[in-house]
C-alpha cells in the first residue's frame, strides 16, 4: 500500500507520531496493509460512497478505504494523538477525508449523512464495538441511513452476531442482528497482525440491513431479549415473569418451559409483539 497510495508505512508513521496504543481506548493498531486492503474490500464497491469510520487510529484503514475509490471518509477518533497523522492522510487525498474528534457513543452519525450511499467500515475499539452495533441497528426507522456494515470484532463477538436459535453462542445481539440484518463472517484476522497483539483472534462481520424485517417495536423486543437472555438457564415462564410470564407465552403461541436460546427470531418477534 505504501507504493499504491505513495505514503509512508504505517510503522514509520507510528514511530515520527510516538502512537503507542492505549489499553484504556481499546486501541490495537491494523499495520497489515494488505489487511487493512481485505476490509475494505469486504465491504463491496466504495465508487461514489461515503464511508464512516470509527477509530481510526493513525490511519491505515482509512487509507485503504480511500485508495479503494471511496467519494469521501468520515472518521470519528477520540486520541487527539492521533489526528497529526491523519492530516498527512488528509493532505494526501484533498477534500476526502474529514477527522471529528470526538466519541463515537456520543456522535449523531445520521445528522453527518451527505447525498449518495454510505457504508459503515471500522476496526472499532474493542470497548465500544457492541454498543456501537447495538446503536447503528436500533434506529427507529427502517431502512437504515447506511447500506451495510463490515466491522472488526473479537472473534466471540463475532460468533455472537451471526449466531441463531440453539447456537451456544445465540443471545440478544443473534435476535437484533438476525431480525434486522442479513450477518455473515468474513474471514479472521489473528492477533499478531496488530500493534499491540491482542491475546484473542479477531473477525470481520458484514451485515447487509434487510428491507423488510418482521415488523415489531424495537423497545418491546428489547426489553422481551433483555428479559429472556438475562436469566438464560430458566425457562421462559419465569425469566419473562416480570412482562407477564405465562400468560404472555400462551398468547404468542410459545410453550412455557422452553427457554430462550430455543427461540428463533420469529418467535422473540412474536413475543414482543403480544407485548
Amino acid at each position: 500500500m505504501a507504493a499504491l497510495d505513495g505514503l509512508p508505512p504505517l510503522r514509520d508513521v507510528i514511530r515520527r507520531h510516538e502512537l503507542d496504543a492505549r489499553k484504556a481506548l481499546g486501541q490495537n493498531f491494523l499495520l497489515d496493509l494488505n489487511l487493512t486492503q481485505k476490509v475494505a474490500r469486504t465491504a463491496g464497491s466504495l465508487e461514489g460512497v461515503t464511508v464512516f469510520e470509527v477509530g481510526p487510529g493513525p490511519g491505515g484503514l482509512t487509507r485503504a478505504i480511500l485508495a479503494l475509490g471511496a467519494k469521501k471518509v468520515i472518521a470519528v477518533e477520540r486520541d487527539a494523538r492521533c489526528l497529526p497523522a491523519l492530516s498527512e492522510v488528509a493532505e494526501h487525498y484533498p477534500g476526502r477525508l474529514e477527522v471529528i474528534e470526538g466519541d463515537a457513543l456520543k456522535t449523531d452519525f445520521e445528522a453527518l449523512v451527505p447525498e449518495g450511499p454510505v457504508k459503515i467500515i471500522a476496526n472499532l475499539p474493542y470497548n465500544v464495538g457492541t454498543q456501537l452495533l447495538v446503536n447503528w441497528l436500533l434506529p427507529k426507522a427502517w431502512p437504515p441511513f447506511w447500506q451495510s456494515l463490515t466491522l472488526m470484532f473479537q472473534k466471540e463477538v463475532g460468533q455472537r452476531i451471526v449466531a441463531h436459535e440453539d447456537d451456544d453462542h445465540y443471545g440478544r445481539l443473534g435476535v437484533l442482528c438476525g431480525w434486522r440484518t442479513d450477518a455473515h463472517m468474513a474471514f479472521d484476522v489473528p492477533p499478531q497482525a496488530f500493534t499491540p497483539p491482542p491475546k484473542v483472534t479477531s473477525t470481520v462481520v458484514h451485515l447487509v440491513p434487510k428491507a423488510n424485517p418482521l415488523p415489531c417495536p424495537v423497545e418491546k423486543l428489547e426489553r422481551v431479549t433483555q428479559a429472556a437472555f438475562g436469566q438464560r438457564r430458566k425457562m421462559l415462564r419465569q425469566s419473562l415473569k416480570s412482562l407477564g410470564g405465562e400468560a404472555l407465552l400462551v398468547k404468542a403461541g410459545i410453550d412455557p418451559a422452553r427457554r430462550a436460546e430455543t427461540l428463533s427470531v420469529e418467535e422473540f418477534v412474536r413475543l414482543a409483539n403480544s407485548l
